[in-house]
């Protein structure tokens, strides 16, 4: 058993468990260890774990953990809560800083206290308004690879009752995002890895959102790669232009920006609050 030092911290709600490799030279991670120090009642609580190393090129590397223990694809929230820390840590030089994420070179900024942006690759495969069957009936979806791959649907696409053609959602504080999230989340047209399923409602000049995350297993309080794919969408399908204001389930404000030129969408980035809750050490 050995002590390692830590620090919790959130995006937008969206919690994790950073391990800083300075403090912490010996850490080594497994599924098991993994699972237990994110489990909310046993251990410190989180969605993932961050680990940030040092790397001679760039500002740090950084490696990314669902709280299942699964890894690969990215974190949009996590990276702006490592920026910060960075920052924050005194390990970046400046609040504009480049990293490593499996091989990928990302940026993000400190723009001001506790509000950070990520800046995005351009998003990988798209496709939009295509039908799949969940709840016993046809929902219209869209599909985002941000990173990480991403399913969203407007809640007034679904039924409450599927035999009652008149019975559409209107409320995003109501809906079955568990539920449904995680029929999707394992339908077969997204299997062997599954997918995140983002739900959304365009309330005048503001999207709500809320998400059903793989490796989590269950709603996050905010998805940043989500939050991103359903901007994509909504440019897309209802010609909004960027910048888009979303509210989080946790009832904070994330900013997706983005441009698009010959129906490809570049310089897209991701801004809202990251902060550190606590710091702490355990034992494992």
């Amino acid at each position: 058993m050995k002590k390692y030092f830590f620090t919790k911290l959130s995006g937008a709600g969206n919690d994790f468990i950073l391990f800083d490799k300075k403090y912490n030279p010996d850490l080594e991670l497994n599924k098991d260890i993994i699972q237990k120090i994110c489990k909310r009642n046993t251990g410190i609580g989180a969605d993932g774990v961050l680990v940030i190393n040092e790397n001679s090129n760039e500002d740090f590397a950084l490696n990314y953990f669902n709280a299942d223990g699964s890894s690969g694809t990215l974190c949009a929230n996590g990276s702006r809560c490592a920026i910060f820390y960075t920052f924050d840590s005194g390990l970046a030089k400046s609040k504009i800083v480049k990293f490593i994420f499996n091989d990928d070179v990302y940026s993000g900024e400190v723009i001001e206290d506790e509000i950070v942006k990520f800046n995005f690759n351009s998003p990988g495969k798209m496709k939009f308004n295509f039908k799949i069957k969940a709840s016993n009936q046809l929902i219209n979806a869209s599909f985002v690879d941000t990173g990480s791959p991403h399913v969203v649907i407007e809640i007034q696409e679904v039924l409450k009752d599927y035999k009652d053609l008149s019975s559409f959602y209107n409320d995003i504080n109501n809906f079955p995002v568990v539920e449904l999230g995680k029929e999707i989340r394992f339908h077969k047209d997204f299997m062997p890895n599954g997918v995140n399923v983002n739900f959304i409602k365009v309330e005048n000049d503001v999207i709500k959102i809320r998400t059903y995350e793989r490796g989590v297993e269950n709603e996050t309080l905010s998805c940043g790669t989500g939050t991103v794919a359903s901007a994509i969408v909504i440019n897309k399908i209802k010609n909004i232009n960027p910048p888009l204001k979303f509210i989080a389930k946790s009832g904070d404000t994330l900013i997706v920006d983005f441009a698009v030129d010959n129906g490809e969408y570049k310089n897209v980035s991701l801004t809202g609050p990251a902060k550190i809750i606590f710091k702490g050490e355990i034992t494992f």
